[in-house]
């Protein structure tokens, strides 16, 4: 899905009192929509997650995203997912 219609979706379901979070590929378009959770990933288009049968870092990368739930709100949350080399 686009990450401005993403966005600012969440923004709305957060107000309605549902925690929500995100993966972004997109630093400059996710900043302007300002989300409330979001985790930027630095991944090709298409694979936000990582390869297909990547299990290992799929769950990683969820378990991050998941993660920011816990954060508390306001401010906007905004992290960067960062690979265990």
């Amino acid at each position: 899905m686009c990450h401005q219609s993403v966005g600012l979706i969440q923004s709305i379901v957060e107000k309605a009192g549902i925690p929500t979070a995100s993966v972004t590929l997109l630093h400059e378009v996710t900043e302007r929509v300002d989300p409330p959770r979001t985790l930027f990933v630095d991944r090709p288009f298409g694979y936000p997650l990582g390869a297909p049968n990547d299990a290992p870092l799929q769950a990683v990368i969820i378990m991050a995203l998941l993660s920011l739930l816990k954060e508390r709100l306001p401010p906007a949350v905004r992290w960067e997912f960062e690979a265990a080399g």
